[in-house]
């Protein structure tokens, strides 16, 4: 069972389970094949969006990180017309979803993935991959609403050798009532870990702190458990300066979310990738501008904004007129 789910009643009988329960067992996806063979392009950009530096991911002999095992199998947000569905679900986990869908259980959400590594994959291997429903878990009610955990197992091939499995579980789930009183959404409080404690110990105190290596002196954020450069596991902060630029960003249309919005509406809002001049990098709100003001290179400067009585947050406040 998840962390936070419960079963409903133990004793209460759920015909919709037993008619769930049998696809367990039954392929989610058969001999099927990646779309594109593994390639050093898409392996730079992941590199590029976790900031991970690793010479083994570079150059000649590299392979690609473990965790893009899943990547080599995605099938893109859009059909192929040209595919001839090698990459597509089978009848029976479409069938799952559907009798899901009309019990009413419509809402999904991802909860976590597990995965095994078997071997490396290198620029050039073509990826094949079976699927198959591993497990429907009985009815649990959740704090987003009551529904099923259900669980499939990903086996992938590398030019037909064993490279690893992918285990991907989500909850397709019957969203609880929520009061009709209108309230000003929360921002989602932030996790808090060993591993980020002195990031946000920081903030309490109104500085940005940054790790950095002391065998290497990388600087590196997020904050991470060891170093990307050269794998050392101690490391100290430096105090950032505040000054930066935005480095990209997206403005979020849609699902809308007011704790986002400044107007409290819902409405468009801006995030920004913000490059400070230490060199790393940083997702946060710019402020001082609206949304369709914000724009590569805009200079932005550190402050910290308080969301509600008990959240405060850096922020980056343009420098100009947008």
């Amino acid at each position: 069972m998840k962390p936070g789910a419960r079963d409903v009643r133990a004793d209460a009988p759920d015909p919709l389970y037993e008619q769930l329960a049998a696809y367990a067992g039954r392929p989610a996806a058969t001999a099927a094949s990646g779309k594109d063979p593994v390639n050093a392009p898409m392996i730079r950009h992941w590199c590029e969006a976790m900031g991970d530096t690793s010479p083994a991911y570079r150059g000649p002999g590299a392979v690609a990180p473990p965790t893009m095992l899943q990547a080599w199998t995605m099938r893109g947000l859009a059909p192929d017309p040209e595919s001839d569905d090698r990459t597509g679900r089978s009848p029976a986990y479409d069938g799952l979803l559907r009798l899901l869908d009309g019990a009413g259980y419509t809402s999904v959400v991802a909860t976590d993935c597990e995965q095994e590594y078997l071997r490396p994959l290198h620029p050039g291997d073509l990826i094949t991959y079976d699927s198959v429903i591993e497990s429907v878990s009985p009815r649990k009610t959740t704090k987003l609403g009551t529904g099923y955990f259900v669980t499939t197992r990903m086996d992938v091939r590398a030019n037909g050798e064993p490279a690893g499995t992918h285990r991907f579980r989500i909850l397709k789930y019957r969203p609880v009532e929520r009061p009709t009183e209108r309230k000003m959404p929360l921002r989602p409080r932030p996790v808090i870990n060993r591993d980020n404690a002195g990031f946000w110990a920081g903030v309490a105190e109104h500085r940005l702190l940054i790790q950095r290596c002391t065998r290497c002196a990388t600087l590196r954020f997020p904050w991470l458990p060891g170093c990307n450069a050269c794998a050392g596991q101690e490391w100290d902060t430096v105090e950032a300066s505040g000054e930066g630029t935005v480095f990209s960003h997206v403005v979020m249309h849609h699902p809308s979310f007011p704790a986002f919005d400044p107007s409290g509406e819902g409405g468009p809002y801006a995030v920004a990738l913000v490059e400070l001049v230490e060199g790393v990098r940083i997702v946060g709100n710019v402020v001082g501008v609206p949304y369709d003001k914000v724009r590569v290179g805009l200079p932005v400067r550190l402050e910290f904004q308080r969301m509600d009585p008990d959240l405060e947050l850096p922020v980056f406040r343009a420098s100009e007129g947008g």
